[in-house]
């Protein structure tokens, strides 16, 4: 992991096809404000990562960007998930809050790092469920 000032810091993961293959390491900017990690297009067109559909998202300064989505393998700290990601732009690299999710990882806001989390939200569970 490499850290740098005003509470940003970033997270070395690896990226990968989701049936195999080669995996290539990124140093990705943790952001929790973005729902999916995205790595820029040439990466995950290397890797042979395919695009499932487009959807149009909304950056930081309000704009609307449509990029292609798709799903790759994704490892962080020897674990390997399959995760949504975006194909971005090339200075584009970055891991969002469901990636997280799938890791079970939160950001330690003191340190700046990730954890595992210790307790996982399950919901209420309180009568969602009815039988038919």
């Amino acid at each position: 992991m490499v850290m740098s000032a005003l509470g940003v810091f970033y997270q070395t993961v690896k990226i990968g096809n989701p049936v195999g293959g080669d995996m290539v390491e990124v140093e990705a900017m943790v952001d929790t404000g973005a729902i999916h990690s995205m790595f820029p297009a040439s990466l995950l067109e290397h890797l042979q990562v395919e695009p499932m559909r487009n959807y149009t998202f909304s950056i930081a300064d309000g704009s609307l960007v449509e990029y292609p989505y798709g799903e790759a393998r994704v490892q962080i700290d020897g674990e390997f998930r399959t995760c949504s990601v975006i194909f971005g732009p090339e200075d584009d690299a970055l891991l969002g809050a469901t990636t997280l999710e799938n890791f079970n990882l939160i950001v330690h806001s003191v340190h700046q790092r990730l954890v595992p989390a210790e307790v996982l939200p399950l919901g209420w569970g309180g009568g969602g469920f009815r039988p038919r």
